[in-house]
């Protein structure tokens, strides 16, 4: 069976979890009511699929959808603030075809890139619990497991400890913080960034140039593969 079909299949099972009653709950509230200003849209209001290039070399993690963002459009970073300052720095870096996303149907295309995250159900306050993440950490590793990414690109320090807890080795003297690099059991190369949520960018803790650097980095790495 190919890597296609695989991932396919994939996200056939995410799209239909409903493991967590909470946020099950939560992300169908959130399509049911909206939000006055897309009161005509169609809310996905399920949990959202990684996507992306499937034989791409790298992967970005993120937390968890947006409730007017990916649970509305159903794809991560799509339609909020997050993704207004996520595509337009993958697109000046090459792993995006255009600047912006905002449907399911904009014609986005990533190139040598796959987007996940920890959780795929939005959450209350954007804080999923920790059963909660244990519970999505199975499509996490089975993404992982079919893109088997050279460079893994973590969003924030809750998308960081997850997916540290995952690794099978102790990672020795490994810290988050902004622009991190560390080498994973030579196989694989972890690059640290903050989260481009709307609390980092328009506060200055994360800024346009800040964000460029981490995928020039990203390139680098890549070129040497």
């Amino acid at each position: 069976m190919d890597k296609p079909r695989k991932l396919s299949e994939l996200e056939e099972n995410i799209i239909n979890c409903n493991i967590c009653p909470r946020l099950v709950s939560w992300r169908e509230k959130v399509a049911y009511q909206k939000r006055k200003a897309f009161m005509d849209w169609d809310y996905w209001g399920k949990p959202v699929p990684g996507f992306g290039d499937p034989n791409s070399r790298v992967m970005a993690i993120g937390l968890a959808p947006g409730a007017h963002g990916s649970n509305r459009t159903g794809r991560m970073f799509t339609g909020d603030a997050s993704g207004d300052f996520l595509y337009p720095a993958l697109y000046t870096a090459g792993f995006a075809n255009q600047a912006n996303a905002y449907s399911l149907n904009d014609g986005l295309i990533l190139h040598d890139l796959f987007i996940s995250a920890v959780c795929r159900c939005v959450p209350p306050s954007n804080k999923p619990s920790k059963i909660e993440m244990v519970s999505c950490q199975p499509f996490l590793e089975k993404e992982i497991a079919l893109i088997q990414p050279h460079v893994i690109v973590v969003f924030g320090r809750i998308a960081y400890e997850r997916f540290n807890r995952m690794l099978l080795q102790k990672q020795q003297q490994m810290i988050f913080k902004h622009g991190a690099v560390y080498s994973l059991n030579g196989k694989q190369t972890l690059v640290c960034s903050y989260h481009p949520s709307r609390q980092n960018t328009q506060t200055g803790r994360l800024t346009v140039e800040m964000f460029g650097q981490i995928w020039s980095t990203v390139t680098e790495i890549i070129k040497t593969l």
